[in-house]
């Protein structure tokens, strides 16, 4: 049987050569060779220059997910050394109990991402290859992670787009309704199978820490709080009072339960929508020291990026009109289509029409068991900055 040999279009090669780790379908010019998808396709520029090689899908927009840029075997050991590699840089960086121990592209293996939920591992996979070697897989997290169970979060809908189903549940031991983590100092309760992403916001396990310099006796109101992770910290940090925000009743009661795992009195959670509240508190006066905003991904696709740019103005202008002269707006986008450059610009929108005089006195992403592909945009997607809000 011919290996499957790809040659692209004259120039197409150029944006792999700089990182990226997709072979889009309309790149190809030619194929030479046996093809079938989840199997191995070997990649090449026009001229014959060996580019990488990688599973193929033909059912899918990206034809070919490089794993390597050198003609060696893609086998156990192969995967194994990646995810034992990703683990091993993560503890030099200091994580121990709760983080990303594997970020897909990032790492080398598209498609997979394995989270580290103190025993437990959930991991999510996005493309053909890797979900046709699953048994593999979970051989390998078993041998590193020996994990009490393993849970699988392949319940995002980018997975039809690789012609596979969705899937969520245990997948290896047992994997309890709630598990206690710690994340920084505190103690979470989260919910694996149900919770956000893979079972909980570990990419702002940072940022959640790096509240500190702007909570430290103030009043502090925190949007869009899923669990609490940033209103939680807030507190830890010595805020006199925090106020949670979310439309979920059971983020909510995980809010008010993880503050009382933590002994924090000062937090307190209430169930409305982040945009009808802002406008509430505008209306009634209040004002806080501090706010956070971390909205989910407003777009998350290209087609959606002008409604919502207008969503993240939105809720940041409101959230500036509130905010006491001189005191903090700490704001987030989880959207990569949402770039610094974009960010940045419907910040000084809301600060104008807020008629606010604004100040960047920090800029973060993602945290660092998340790391940034260098010419893979889409790695680089969390943005958090700190704007200093005084009147104008």
């Amino acid at each position: 049987m011919n290996a499957c040999k790809l040659y692209l279009k004259k120039g197409e090669e150029q944006r792999l050569l700089e990182g990226h780790p997709w072979v889009f379908s309309n790149e190809i010019d030619h194929i030479v060779g046996f093809i079938k998808s989840g199997e191995i396709a070997y990649v090449y520029a026009i001229d014959g220059t060996f580019i990488g090689k990688g599973y193929l899908n033909t059912n899918s927009k990206i034809f070919v997910r490089i794993l390597t840029k050198e003609d060696v075997e893609i086998d156990e050991a192969f995967f194994y050394n990646k995810i034992l590699k990703a683990k091993q840089s993560r503890e030099d960086i200091g994580y121990q109990n709760s983080y990303r121990a594997f970020f897909g592209e990032s790492d080398g293996i598209p498609g997979l991402i394995v989270d580290k939920y103190g025993d437990y591992l959930s991991i999510q996979i996005l493309s053909l290859g890797i979900d046709q070697r699953k048994p593999i897989f979970i051989k390998i997290l078993k041998d590193i992670f020996n994990p009490k169970g393993i849970l699988e979060r392949s319940d995002v809908s980018v997975r039809t787009k690789e012609g596979l189903e969705l899937f969520k549940g245990v997948i290896d031991g047992i994997v309890p309704e709630k598990i206690l983590i710690k994340e920084n100092e505190l103690t979470m309760a989260v919910d694996l199978l149900n919770g956000q992403k893979t079972g909980f916001f570990l990419d702002q396990q940072d940022n959640h820490n790096a509240v500190k310099p702007y909570v430290k006796n103030k009043t502090v109101l925190d949007c869009f709080s899923n669990i609490g992770g940033f209103g939680l910290h807030a507190a830890y940090h010595g805020a006199k009072d925090v106020t949670c925000v979310d439309i979920s009743a059971l983020s909510v009661k995980d809010i008010l339960y993880n503050a009382s795992l933590n002994g924090l009195s000062q937090v307190k959670a209430i169930e409305k929508d982040v945009f009808e509240q802002l406008r509430a508190y505008q209306k009634d006066g209040v004002k806080f020291d501090t706010i956070i905003l971390d909205p989910p991904a407003f777009a998350k696709n290209k087609e959606a990026i002008k409604r919502a740019y207008q969503g993240y103005k939105d809720i940041n202008l409101q959230a500036m009109k509130i905010i006491e002269d001189g005191g903090y707006l700490y704001t987030c986008s989880c959207s990569h289509y949402m770039t610094i450059d974009l960010f940045l610009q419907m910040l000084q929108d809301a600060a104008r029409d807020a008629k606010k005089k604004v100040q960047m006195v920090e800029m973060r992403i993602q945290s660092k068991d998340h790391p940034a592909l260098l010419g893979s945009d889409e790695s680089l997607y969390l943005k958090c900055v700190v704007l200093r809000v005084l009147n104008a």
